[in-house]
């Protein structure tokens, strides 16, 4: 068995098919029934872009909704904690701008139904958010921080929550990016491939040997610039996160890192723009000396992730190369510019950000 494939089968056997498996396409006439059926809504309905899922835009008079249709290979279990994650977020922080779940008819948060000539399937109907793209706004200090200060309202919101799907284990958990090593087989680049082995051996020697002693939870774990809006009309203020599909019980300090990650600045000051958004974090769930000696590293692993999980991917399925390599490039960048910090700087610089000696 290749390289590749053995990184693959160590994420488990349910998420092998989430990754290497394409999502089967689900007809627009079905949906449309299901919706009709199920929630006694219609209304205009058109795809939208997902990594695994077939999910849906629904535009009817009243509101707008999104319609979820997970992949066959996700276990009902795995998106139940995603629905049961929203629902409590909606009882201990109601103003966090994260999608509501929409009833069926009969009340419940979600149901099991089977497309025609496919395997039965998780349907989820989402409240729509409103709200321009993260990627195509202005970017300043101000959002910048009150990105942190939103994702740190989450994690306090989901402190107290628990659910057995979260002790699973997924692809994109940054305790375990160790197992991407071998996918780095698949980049022809020398340089590159060398670039990504110091960062995962740093990560092997500086953060592995600690995360048994720090603080764990529930975390949203990829909250990245694709899976924020914000206001039209004020691009400093967050209007929505989206995408709560790679949720898993972990490391706290795992979430501020997947962030942080796409904070990094290759043409700036990288340690001034990671220190002021870890500052903006910190004042609203103030982080432990242990997890800020493990950010950096952290940072740097979910990089690497990024570019060997993707690029893997694309290699298997051409047809959303574009979607999946979104990321892909400024990764390597955003790596390089890390790569040229020691570890002990970093570490130094964020601890005084954060006010420890």
């Amino acid at each position: 068995m290749n390289g590749p494939a053995n990184a693959a089968l160590a994420a488990g056997p349910q998420k092998v098919d989430v990754l290497s498996e394409g999502s089967p396409e689900v007809p627009l006439a079905w949906a449309i029934d299901l919706l009709a059926r199920q929630y006694g809504l219609a209304g205009r309905l058109s795809p939208l872009t997902g990594e695994r899922d077939r999910n849906f835009l629904l535009e009817t008079p009243a509101a707008s909704y999104m319609l979820k249709v997970s992949h066959p290979a996700e276990l009902p279990l795995v998106a139940d904690f995603q629905t049961q994650a929203l629902l409590h977020i909606s009882a201990t922080d109601p103003t966090l701008p994260v999608q509501r779940i929409v009833p069926t008819l009969t009340g419940q948060p979600s149901l099991i139904a089977q497309p025609p000539g496919g395997d039965a399937r998780v349907v989820r109907l989402f409240s729509y958010l409103p709200g321009e793209p993260l990627p195509k706004a202005q970017r300043s200090q101000a959002q910048a921080r009150e990105l942190a200060r939103t994702l740190a309202r989450l994690d306090l919101a989901l402190r107290g929550f628990r659910h057995p799907a979260g002790e699973l284990e997924l692809p994109w958990d940054i305790q375990r990016a160790d197992r991407v090593r071998s996918l780095l087989d698949c980049v022809p680049d020398r340089a590159r491939r060398e670039l990504a082995t110091r960062a995962l051996d740093r990560f092997a020697t500086n953060v592995q040997p600690r995360l048994s002693r720090l603080r764990a939870q529930p975390i949203h774990n990829d909250f990245n610039i694709y899976n924020v809006l914000v206001d039209p009309q004020d691009h400093a203020r967050i209007a929505g996160v989206l995408d709560f599909g790679d949720m898993v019980h972990a490391p706290l300090i795992d979430d501020l890192a997947v962030a942080a990650a796409y904070q990094v600045d290759p043409a700036g000051d990288t340690m001034a723009t990671l220190a002021d958004f870890v500052a903006a974090y910190h004042a609203v769930l103030p982080l432990e000396a242990n997890e800020i000696d493990v950010l950096f590293d952290l940072v740097q692993a979910r990089l690497v992730m990024v570019v060997a999980i993707s690029g893997w991917r694309a290699a298997r399925h051409p047809e959303n190369a574009p979607y999946l390599l979104r990321n892909n490039a400024v990764s390597w960048d955003r790596l390089a510019a890390c790569d040229a910090i020691p570890t002990e700087q970093a570490r130094n610089v964020l601890r005084r950000a954060c006010g420890l000696a």
